[in-house]
């Protein structure tokens, strides 16, 4: 009889999924759900899964033990095979504990709380993983910073005399015996990246992709964190360092990346709002709840913020009465900042991978 190897994962959303994929034993319930929440880009789910089960090579069919905290790991790591961990440590008193372990799967690309030379030592590989959803975390906000600069959400199909002035422009056409055609809508405020200061509040996985992709427009990037970064960390990233306060004064866009917690609730209140520079824009593709919903209309209203964009919303579904849709200087999506689904699916297939060749 083949023993089913021992997987270990964080019991985290995503993560959490590989026991649904790998492990024979999941309730079809647990099925049904991930079909419904793959189905609008993945109709073959039952196929997708059954070619994944099949170049899963030793991970098919493995017993997938799923942990929630640092003590449930320890408990599980003297029969572990393989760990797959998104935010739980894995040091050296782990690895004590650990003799079958083979490798240390990152649900991330920062291998924060993993003690690679520890891991090293024992023969551990340690693999990490650069998600596609947060490159489309990345890619959705700036899309939102370049349609909020070139006022996108407003001039879009609106390309006649008639429609722009419904918008409440006053477009004409100029003398093009003496001047260049562009612009006669005379829309003002257009403006552009490059050049300007971009903060950015929460350098983890999707900041740092954030700040790759503002790098690449001419952008010049400051951010914070709770812990102060070294030289050597800023110059990787093209990134300034700043404390929060500091950041808020110079930046002419700000991006707040972090998670909804009892610790970063109202991060962004009234005092952080009157601190910013006057006229500076606000995207947020983390979660709604870090910013005071009532500072931030009371900034939009009075022109302390120049311009929104949030995905997802503080409520959802959202509503179509919300107050901020009545701003022109905002954008608001549905929570579709990650999106495709496929972004997953293939991470989950690197990650099988990955982990299968370790275990062979």
């Amino acid at each position: 009889m083949t023993t089913r190897p021992v997987i270990v994962v964080e019991d985290d959303p995503f993560p959490r999924m590989l026991k649904a994929f790998l492990d024979p034993t999941i309730e079809p319930q647990r099925l049904a759900a991930l079909a419904d929440f793959f189905a609008h880009d993945l109709p073959d789910f039952a196929g997708w899964l059954a070619n994944l089960r099949a170049m899963a090579g030793p991970l098919y069919p493995a017993d997938v033990r799923l942990v929630a905290n640092q003590d449930a790991l320890r408990a599980q790591l003297p029969e572990a095979g393989a760990v797959v961990s998104e935010s739980l440590d894995i040091g050296a008193d782990e690895i004590a504990l650990a003799p079958k372990l083979k490798v240390v799967q990152k649900y991330g690309m920062l291998l924060r709380g993993i003690d690679v030379a520890a891991c090293a030592a024992r023969g551990i590989t340690v693999l990490p993983l650069r998600r596609r959803a947060n490159i489309s975390c990345a890619e959705h906000a700036l899309m939102l910073m370049l349609a909020l600069s070139k006022k996108l959400h407003r001039l879009h199909g609106k390309i006649s005399i008639a429609q722009l002035q419904a918008a409440g422009y006053q477009p004409k056409m100029f003398d093009s015996g003496y001047t260049p055609g562009s612009g006669w809508p005379r829309v003002p405020g257009l403006s552009i990246l490059y050049g300007t200061t971009l903060g950015i509040i929460g350098f983890g996985e999707i900041g740092r992709e954030i700040a790759l992709r503002a790098h690449a427009f001419g952008m010049r990037v400051i951010c914070t964190q709770r812990t102060p970064m070294s030289d050597a960390e800023q110059r990787e990233w093209h990134v300034e360092y700043r404390e929060r306060d500091a950041l808020l004064q110079e930046s002419d866009w700000l991006c707040i990346q972090l998670p909804a917690n009892a610790g970063t609730r109202n991060y962004l209140d009234h005092a952080q709002f009157a601190q910013m520079k006057p006229g500076a824009k606000l995207i947020n593709v983390s979660r709604a709840q870090v910013m005071n919903r009532d500072a931030l209309l009371a900034a939009l209203r009075s022109g302390q913020l120049g311009g929104f964009a949030l995905d997802p919303q503080y409520e959802e579904p959202g509503r179509a009465d919300d107050e901020l849709l009545g701003f022109e200087n905002v954008i608001l999506t549905p929570h579709v900042a990650a999106m495709p689904r496929q972004n997953g699916l293939n991470d989950f297939e690197d990650l099988v991978r990955g982990v299968a060749g370790c275990l062979k």
